[in-house]
């Protein structure tokens, strides 16, 4: 059974910083993209951001560009999202997405991943 697990989240003031972390398990799931997507209220989901599992390619959305940053550990089976400068609009449901197939077209598409972390609330305080 493959299982994304995401924690981190919580509630900060606009300027501070969270760190968010995806733990993978699941013996069938080898990953070979992993990505965070968001979702605020009222919004459609959207991408974030995405690193390859074996190599060091990474791509951000213009809106977090810059303030975000992504990162894995292959040893501990982990993605992280380094969130600074955290500002109101960043305030969602954040999710982990991984997928097994390379296809760069496709990265930025919510339904390229077919496996999903339960999500994670990010509230910023104005």
């Amino acid at each position: 059974q493959v299982q994304l697990v995401e924690s981190g989240g919580g509630l900060v003031q606009a300027g501070g910083s969270l760190r968010l972390s995806c733990v993978v398990s699941g013996r069938t799931f080898v990953p070979y993209i992993m990505g965070w997507f968001r979702q605020a209220p009222g919004k459609a989901r959207e991408f974030v951001a995405h690193v390859t599992w074996g190599g060091t390619y990474t791509y951000y959305s213009e809106s977090v560009k810059g303030r975000f940053t992504i990162s894995r550990d292959n040893a501990k089976n982990t993605v992280y999202l380094q969130m600074n400068t955290l500002t109101p609009e960043d305030t969602a449901v954040y999710y982990c997405a991984g997928g097994s197939r390379n296809d760069p077209t496709r990265y930025l598409s919510d339904n390229f991943y077919p496996y999903w972390g339960q999500g994670t609330q990010v509230t910023v305080s104005s």
